[in-house]
């Protein structure tokens, strides 16, 4: 079924009023997840909307939760996601941090008690509409094996980044250290569809292409033992760094059992100013310029932005099985 941007938040905004959340997060929450369906990221968008609700009419999420940020240092904030999701603190964060980061040259928001961080790269990408350079790493439950080992000990531990180009949309990556993202696996066993041989390992470090077997199992890094050493650098610093907990320790992201997953997230903003870059988005545009003009090259982000645009005017295509499962949440 096709539907506007907006009727698709809004069907996502009553689904999670019915269950315990408040209509601010409900907000925030269906913002979130409708621009990831229309950037193309099914995995990170309406799918969740069923886990979401469930965990928070479980108490796995505070759907009440009001993000409190306080300012350790002058171009640090702290922010407490008070085991609500991730978007509200996140929202708290692009709020915050720009003046911060004009004034310092530098902010960073080290967020903890949190949730799901969605399609990272339309977080960093507010702060590059802004005029910042914006790094964000999150960790996210264990999914995933030191390189050579069997046992789950990272999660698949994005991370994103965004800078701004004169005169066009911003250039933006957002990867996961899994060689593809846990919620295309999450998708494939919602569909009941296979998935390729090279995305994950069973609990024996077997090659799979058994959706719930993968999930049972670890996921393939990229890159090898480069994607695993990443995985680490991230998990230090979305974790480490914010006083979110381990990969280890956290719970499911996919059912209602167990307690709040009190993942981390760590964002860096930073003013191009700060090494004297006036024209920094003048230089990327020139650079962005002699990247297209090889035959072939796409700019990073530029895929899921045209997506964006294209269902904002057109909508978006919702697959009914998924409308009927939101629907049916009491």
């Amino acid at each position: 079924m096709k539907l506007s941007l907006a009727d698709a938040e809004r069907i996502v905004i009553d689904a999670l009023l019915r269950n315990n959340v408040s209509a601010e997060n409900a907000r925030s929450v269906a913002t979130a997840l409708v621009a990831a369906e229309a950037a193309g990221q099914g995995g990170h968008g309406l799918r969740r909307v069923l886990a979401y609700a469930q965990q928070a009419r479980a108490g796995k999420v505070n759907g009440d939760a009001v993000p409190v940020a306080s300012r350790p240092f002058p171009a640090a904030l702290r922010i407490d996601a008070g085991d609500g999701y991730a978007y509200p603190a996140l929202d708290l964060a692009v709020a915050l941090l720009p003046d911060i980061a004009r004034t310092q040259g530098i902010a960073l928001a080290a967020i903890h008690h949190s949730h799901h961080a969605g399609v990272m790269g339309l977080t960093v990408e507010r702060f590059a509409e802004q005029g910042l350079v914006a790094l964000m790493a999150a960790n996210a439950p264990a999914a995933m094996a030191a390189w050579g080992g069997k046992q789950p000990l990272y999660g698949t531990n994005p991370i994103a980044f965004a800078a701004p180009v004169a005169g066009d949309a911003p250039i933006v990556i957002d990867l996961a250290l899994s060689k593809v993202a846990r919620g295309k696996i999450m998708a494939a066993r919602q569909k009941n569809v296979p998935i390729p041989d090279d995305w994950a390992f069973d609990c024996d470090g077997v090659p799979t292409t058994d959706a719930q077997a993968a999930l049972n199992g670890t996921m393939v890094p990229a890159g090898g033992p480069k994607g695993a050493a990443l995985a680490l650098m991230v998990e230090i610093m979305a974790a480490g760094l914010t006083g979110g907990n381990l990969s280890t320790g956290a719970s499911s992201l996919f059912d209602d059992q167990g307690p709040p997953p009190g993942l981390g997230h760590m964002i860096i903003a930073i003013n191009p100013q700060v090494s004297g870059a006036d024209h920094m988005a003048d230089r990327l545009a020139g650079l962005a310029a002699l990247l297209l003009s090889e035959d072939g090259v796409r700019l990073p982000g530029r895929r899921g932005q045209t997506a964006r645009s294209d269902a904002g005017i057109n909508g978006i295509e919702v697959e009914e099985d998924v409308l009927a499962a939101i629907r049916a949440l009491d």
